[in-house]
């Protein structure tokens, strides 16, 4: 795609031709393309229209700017000292070194190309002098890649390096294959002089060339820069999702706010597992399953630290009224998600409380304590599901759960009191018992809160309030909440 450049600059021969077809040449084009930029810029309301102004604008002042180097450069065809200096690039090293250094000044390899066409102009430059030269451009390329990933994460500095080893490794293939064939063949065309034409045409069979040779070997390079900067495997997934967080998207908040609920829908699944953890834990209890749902833990706390502060920077930005609501939804649903975890962790703790006290609970409570942690795990998945695909279906279903999970840590609770007066359970029991009962509770509650921020989304303007006095009455609502009652009957 880069060497696209290189052919809008060959619309210059047109222009030089005094045909009909001048009207196609770079300056018009730029001129053109300038003032579509600016109106856009200046009066579009729509935010699209105008960042497209804005690259129309951005192309112009490039092409304008390549149009400069190329009168520039033009003086320098009767320099005879520029002449003999330019001849000794015919040495394939030097001329790659030279490519490679002129790209990585102007950081820009369609501008390094651009004066190479110049020059061609200038009827010095020949292809055994071309030929290197676009290699060491295609190396130099990858220098502004690799500073731009510099204090990036794991996987902005992979995709750079691999940047780097493509444009690197083709050139060493590319450029051995051709050269030991023109040993065997004595290539006729070697001192052909080159056009801005020929120059645009080298240039993209070079990098073609590229791909194809190097397409079949893409699992190599993978490996290669995952040895580079390697990740632990329990690291590897926050860090990906880290990494969405770029400063450098902040400048753009519909891409901003695309990533940040990309990272919030891999918290939301992390905060399900917590859960699905802890009740395992509980169940059974497991040390390597409670450091599990520890790590879990601290991760919710650094998603919500991370995402928190991004989503606060996105806010000084000019955003629109949709945009604006979405980061409060995001705002609140972070809180809901990181107390879940937390919940989660003390139930852990509760279970490792049992287990060092050697506490056995009856049969009762745990069959009890069962058919809660089935419906807590339930409302939790269900939550999770609606959330990640913003499904409001799902959401409604969220509610009725809620109220029966309610109505079972009373029930709970009133039962194990009972058993503790009948000497069944040790006080002892029942303080672990409640606390745990506790925590379920509010784990249920933090879904209903996620679930109705999901419906308010899809409905409209309509507060907490106004919900919970309005659904009592919705024959849905009720024909769900006795579905529930009925399936984690005590």
């Amino acid at each position: 795609g880069t060497s696209i450049t290189g052919w809008i600059l060959c619309l210059n021969a047109l222009g030089a031709s005094g045909s009909a077809a001048s009207v196609f040449e770079t300056a018009t084009l730029t001129g053109l393309a300038a003032l579509a930029g600016i109106i856009l810029w200046m009066f579009a309301k729509n935010s699209s229209r105008k960042n497209l102004g804005g690259i129309l604008l951005g192309f112009s002042v490039l092409m304008y700017g390549m149009s400069i180097m190329s009168g520039a450069i033009s003086p320098l065809r009767e320099n005879a000292q520029f002449l003999r200096l330019f001849t000794s690039f015919t040495n394939p090293i030097l001329g790659v070194l030279a490519g490679l250094a002129i790209t990585a000044v102007l950081q820009s390899a369609s501008a390094a190309v651009g004066i190479l066409q110049a020059l061609a102009v200038t009827g010095a430059l020949e292809f055994d002098m071309a030929f290197p030269i676009l290699m060491g451009i295609g190396i130099g390329a990858s220098v502004p890649v690799i500073l731009s990933a510099l204090g990036a994460g794991a996987n902005a500095k992979r995709t750079a390096f691999a940047y780097l080893i493509i444009n690197a490794l083709g050139a060493v293939l590319c450029g051995s294959v051709f050269y030991a064939l023109n040993a065997v063949f004595a290539f006729q065309f070697m001192e052909m002089g080159m056009t801005m034409i020929t120059v645009a045409l080298v240039n993209t069979v070079y990098r073609l060339a590229i791909v194809l040779s190097l397409s079949p070997v893409t699992g190599l390079i993978e490996r290669i820069v995952g040895f580079l900067f390697p990740v632990r495997a329990d690291e590897a997934a926050e860090r990906a999702d880290m990494d969405r967080l770029e400063s450098r998207f902040l400048t753009h908040p519909a891409l901003a706010l695309a990533q940040s609920r990309a990272v919030i829908d891999s918290m939301a699944e992390k905060a399900l597992q917590s859960v699905t953890e802890a009740i395992s834990v509980r169940r059974k209890y497991d040390r390597a399953g409670l450091k599990k749902v520890n790590e879990l833990e601290s991760m919710a706390d650094r998603y919500e630290d991370k995402l928190g502060s991004y989503l606060v920077r996105i806010i000084s930005n000019e955003l629109n009224e949709e945009q604006s609501e979405e980061i409060n939804k995001y705002l609140r649903v972070l809180s809901d998600f990181e107390r879940i975890s937390d919940h989660a962790r003390n139930i852990g703790e509760a279970a490792q409380e049992i287990a060092d006290k050697r506490i056995v609970l009856s049969g009762d409570a745990d069959r009890e304590l069962s058919i809660l942690e089935d419906a807590v795990r339930g409302i939790t998945a269900l939550t999770i599901d609606a959330f990640v695909n913003d499904d409001p279906e799902k959401a409604v279903r969220v509610e009725p759960l809620e109220e029966v999970i309610d109505s079972l840590c009373d029930q709970l609770k009133a039962r194990h009191v009972g058993r503790v007066r009948r000497q069944e359970c040790t006080l002892e029991h029942g303080f672990v018992f409640n606390d745990m009962l506790t925590d379920y509770e509010r784990i249920s509650d933090h879904c209903s809160n996620v679930a109705i921020d999901i419906i308010e989304s899809a409905i409209g303007d309509m507060n907490t309030h106004e919900y919970q006095l309005h659904r009592e009455q919705e024959a849905s609502f009720k024909k769900s909440l006795l579905e529930c009652q009925e399936r984690y009957r005590l």
